[in-house]
């Protein structure tokens, strides 16, 4: 038959049929050329509550492919595809229940790309590992302000580092800048040294509406370069069951989405979508939502003023 062969025929676009790459990307490690890479980490031995998130990257990547077409999505207006060049890196590499292996290697290849001047797109596993991400981003940007969606702060101090403490460790460590970094959606307690980051809870989320919101982050970020971090349990359970932490009360995913449409002009240089917890989740809204939200930061990543500017000068 006419066109079976072809890898980006109308074949390609039919979601239960080829192989399983985060929006159809190719799967590639060479980063030659490369703008956006996404990469999962399978990981979720340091969750001090229900397990589950190994699976999210997986989770992800197939429910991404119900997310319209290849390259185009609502209510963005171009095919990002067309115009960049997008990969799906695949899974970082570790071996089950080696945990400093995993952040070891995370920060080892998420290094690489930032070094290429790649935004990244981290898939996971628990929220740890946005640690060793950010750690990569910054030894090429400097240190990064936070944009980050939860509803827990993950800055509780401790000796440990786990997907509530790792925050905290990344102030400790200077990697990550409290005072032009903000926490949306938090409706949990906030621990000393917490209170250093702009902190908007759900109520005054809802309160605010989405356009004071994106204000605020803009006041408090500035033009310097971050990093978005989306915890699925930032948003209201309603929206994302399949979480291991789901706190009631979250913001909808309708003001998450608008949220990270008004992050376009920041110099968003990497982000993530963790805590995906699929056992949770048989209807796979969820996996759905991370995959919708996850191409809201590519399209964010794109809208960077740095990266637009580097990328002129490069032509």
């Amino acid at each position: 038959m006419p066109g079976i062969l072809d890898p980006k025929g109308i074949l390609s676009r039919v979601p239960y049929q080829g192989l399983t790459t985060f929006w159809r990307a190719d799967h590639t490690q060479d980063l030659t050329g490369v703008d956006f890479a996404v990469y999962g980490v399978p990981n979720d031995i340091e969750i001090v509550n229900r397990p589950g998130t190994r699976y999210g990257p997986r989770a992800i990547r197939e429910q991404s492919l119900y997310v319209g077409f290849p390259g185009i999505h609502w209510p963005n207006d171009y095919d990002l595809m067309q115009e960049y060049k997008l990969i799906d890196y695949g899974d970082i590499p570790f071996y089950p229940g080696q945990v400093d292996q995993m952040l070891a290697n995370t920060e080892e290849h998420v290094g690489l790309m930032s070094a290429a001047g790649i935004g990244t797109l981290g898939l996971g596993g628990d929220h740890l590992v946005a640690y060793p991400a950010i750690k990569a981003h910054a030894k090429h940007h400097g240190k990064i302000s936070l944009i980050h969606f939860d509803a827990h702060t993950d800055t509780f101090e401790s000796t440990h580092l786990n997907h509530g403490s790792m925050f905290w460790h990344g102030v400790q460590e200077g990697f990550i800048d409290p005072d032009s970094s903000i926490q949306i959606g938090i409706r949990t307690i906030v621990p000393p040294g917490g209170d250093r980051f702009t902190i908007l809870t759900s109520h005054q989320c809802i309160d605010m509406g989405s356009k004071a919101i994106i204000e605020k982050v803009r006041q408090v970020v500035g033009d310097r370069k971050c990093y978005i971090s989306i915890d699925v349990d930032g948003m209201d359970p309603a929206c994302a069951p399949g979480t291991g932490t789901p706190i009631p009360g979250g913001i909808t995913s309708a003001m998450q989405r608008e949220i990270l449409w008004g992050t376009h002009g920041l110099n968003v240089v990497g982000g993530d979508v963790v805590e995906v917890s699929p056992p949770y989740d048989p209807s796979h809204i969820t996996a759905i939502l991370g995959a919708t939200v996850g191409m809201d930061v590519v399209y964010a990543m794109a809208a960077a003023p740095f990266r637009n500017l580097t990328r002129k000068s490069n032509l």
